[in-house]
């Protein structure tokens, strides 16, 4: 209940132009570094919403504990199958931005996220 009011209103009371925007304002995209000839990233800034990042990456765990099916936790266990507890740790953000806009296409169009399982209202 907690995580759902934090989306609600950090991230879903927002207008965004598309999904990169919002991965953005929440601080889930990476940080590009240019230097001369040298272009790297430095992975995630502190840039953004710091509850909601937090939010997402505990959110993002949780998915692929209790939504084994859904399209995100086959991309994010294919991803890690043959990793260590690092890089886990490290894709777990990118999981929680790749969540995070189809929850939120979810909220503004209705589409479900693939693979997602519902439970039905009371």
């Amino acid at each position: 209940m907690q995580s759902a009011t934090v989306l609600v209103r950090e991230a879903f009371v927002r207008h965004f132009s598309n999904g990169k925007a919002l991965g953005s304002y929440a601080g889930l995209t990476s940080t590009p570094y240019s230097s001369g000839g040298i272009d790297g990233e430095q992975g995630i800034g502190k840039a953004g919403n710091r509850r909601l990042r937090t939010v997402m990456v505990e959110l993002a765990w949780l998915w692929q504990r209790y939504q084994p099916g859904a399209a995100q936790v086959a991309w994010f266990r294919d991803r890690v199958r043959s990793t260590g507890r690092r890089i886990r740790k490290v894709m777990v953000v990118a999981l929680a931005r790749k969540l995070l806009i189809a929850l939120w296409r979810f909220v503004t169009d209705g589409v479900v996220p693939q693979g997602a399982v519902m439970k039905p209202s009371i």
